[in-house]
């Protein structure tokens, strides 16, 4: 039987879009800051991709500085925070790492936003916290990377504004698979990955509220408006852009995912796992399970080996023995070391997901078993 990939939250199949487009434009490597013809058609690519990329979450084109990817634009977007005044950080509970270490890298003072049970920021904690001396920049994700769960952005954007703050968010899950609209969300700063969109690896962008400027930390010529230094990534930016616009045209697609999840979700639960984060909002594609006494790596490696490949939450920690950084903020610390994260996106079918849940309750029910044999056997 083939082998299945449920792990779209840490890396998207590449769309055959995104090939076709990328393959000519590397056919074709003019330096998009050169006159020549070829350059043209170079600075082309990268216009017209950055108008696809605005689309996608409702921005002007102008305002989208394309990076090499999600942590870059993280780090700029709170660098620019900084440069613009703020004086202090407020990071919640279960930002990514790019997020929270770039927070803490900065030096500037780091207050972290605590989150419910079901992992949804402490909107109270915050309006209280924003009261404190220095004006803060506060960095809350759209949508956690882990168990997908989205968060009140809106409110909270309101409580930013009243206190004269600023709001970085990370919407580098949430684009593609729920509607995204910086406007909406009143974000000074909002970031994407191409990567998590069936675009390519490497390409990402910091996308600027009107009237927000921006600091480089790349220094050198003027690419990209003088915010980002350095020859564009042709390939990669043209791919990004039809990435987005294939994003857009299939939001709507995905919430079939809703019915196949809830469906793997049910099996799983009736096996025994705890659903993550599974009374709010979740991104459609996104189902985090944990089990006590069996560690996240020998879940990945048994499903693995029936060709069914998911991961145990963040890339960045998949492999190790390490408590999810989002369930120990939940407050389930007896869970944090068996996450196991399934997430579907353009390739994905309903059979896929009906795979995985009876490969992952099979597994359980023979690790239990054997769990009970060494048990008898000791005693």
């Amino acid at each position: 039987m083939s082998a299945i990939y449920l792990d779209y939250n840490a890396s998207g199949l590449v769309r055959p879009e995104v090939l076709e487009v990328m393959a000519k434009a590397l056919a074709d490597n003019g330096n998009p800051s050169a006159v020549h013809a070829a350059g043209r058609r170079a600075r082309a690519r990268i216009e017209t991709a950055r108008a696809q990329v605005a689309d996608l979450v409702g921005a002007d084109p102008t305002a989208v500085v394309f990076n090499s990817g999600g942590t870059e634009a993280n780090a700029q977007g709170i660098a620019s925070a900084l440069a613009a005044g703020c004086q202090r950080l407020i990071v919640s509970a279960t930002e990514h790492p790019c997020v929270a270490e770039t927070a803490v890298a900065s030096g500037a003072p780091v207050e972290v936003m605590p989150v419910d049970a079901d992992g949804v920021v402490d909107l109270a904690w915050l309006a209280q916290a924003l009261k404190r001396p220095g004006r803060a920049v506060v960095a809350i994700h759209h949508a956690n990377n882990e168990s997908g769960v989205v968060q009140p952005i809106v409110e909270a954007a309101k409580l930013v504004r009243a206190a004269g703050a600023w709001l970085h968010v990370d919407a580098i899950q949430s684009a593609g698979k729920i509607a995204v609209d910086i406007r909406a969300l009143d974000a000074d700063t909002l970031t994407l990955s191409a990567h998590k969109l069936g675009g390519p690896q490497g390409v990402g962008a910091l996308i600027f509220k009107e009237g927000v400027s921006g600091v480089r930390i790349l220094h050198g010529a003027g690419q990209e408006r003088g915010l980002r230094a350095g020859t564009e990534n042709v390939p990669g930016v043209a791919g990004f852009g039809v990435a987005a616009d294939c994003a857009a045209r299939d939001l709507e697609a995905m919430r079939s995912h809703v019915a196949w999840r809830d469906a793997a979700e049910v099996k799983v639960k009736a096996a025994g796992a705890t659903i993550i984060g599974g009374g709010v909002e979740r991104l459609p594609n996104t189902l985090f399970i944990a089990v006590e006494g069996w560690d996240s790596p020998q879940q990945l490696i048994t499903l693995d080996l029936t060709g069914v490949m998911v991961s145990a939450g963040s890339a960045c920690s998949s492999g190790k023995v390490k408590p999810s950084k989002t369930i120990s903020a939940m407050g389930l610390i007896a869970l944090a070391t068996g996450g196991v994260r399934v997430s579907g996106g353009w390739g994905t079918t309903e059979g896929d997901w009906a795979r995985f849940a009876d490969a992952w309750v099979d597994a359980w029910t023979k690790h239990k078993a054997r769990a009970a044999a060494r048990v008898r056997e000791v005693a």
